[in-house]
């Protein structure tokens, strides 16, 4: 049985502006808007998964979806850095920014390292492939980083190598371990609902 998971990133907000971690800042009022305008687009789903921050659930709300809020694909744990920007933060501790983005095992904010996300999200995609269907998941940015690492069998060095622009559907699919992928689809175009073919 083929499964296919949707990825979609959530609207903006002033975090994502101001290059902060998450820090539960509310989606803007053009990200909402946007999600507003893409609401209806995407595929009927089987299922659809939350990830519990607020930009995700309120970008669910606006794209018109019900879903559970899943812990699996939460977003990364940034332990005492949340709602500092990366600025902030490599000003008061320049060599543990440094040690984090060039070590994927390296936790030194006290939250989770990107291994750590890497190997969280490549145990929830296992269980998703196991489901069948199509998953619909909002999830935050680095959450689509670690899958797409998982699903190229990429080092979790590739994690700083992606880009996920904001109200982007990515989408994977496939049966007995083995995926297709496809790349940051903007959400509201025929593009972002189109189907992956089927693994052989």
């Amino acid at each position: 049985m083929t499964s296919r998971v949707t990825f979609i990133s959530p609207a903006t907000n002033a975090s994502l502006r101001r290059a902060r971690f998450d820090d539960g800042a509310s989606i803007d009022a053009g990200g909402k808007a946007l999600a507003r305008a893409a609401a209806g687009t995407l595929p009927a789903p089987s299922r659809v998964l939350v990830s519990p921050s607020v930009r995700c659930r309120e970008t669910a709300a606006a794209l018109g979806l019900r879903g559970a809020e899943a812990a699996a694909p939460a977003g990364l744990d940034v332990g005492r850095w949340r709602g500092s920007s990366l600025a902030e933060v490599g000003a008061d501790e320049p060599e543990a920014v440094a040690r984090w983005l060039a070590d994927p095992a390296s936790a030194p904010h006290g939250g989770e390292s990107v291994e750590e996300l890497c190997a969280r999200v490549a145990r929830w995609m296992e269980t998703s492939s196991d489901a069948g269907g199509r998953t619909l998941a909002v999830v935050e940015p680095e959450v689509v980083r670690a899958a797409v690492t998982y699903v190229l069998n990429a080092p979790a060095t590739a994690f700083w190598r992606l880009d996920v622009p904001p109200l982007t559907a990515t989408t994977v699919s496939g049966r007995d371990g083995r995926w297709n992928l496809g790349l940051g689809r903007p959400l509201g175009t025929a593009g972002a609902s189109a189907d992956l073919p089927d693994d052989s």
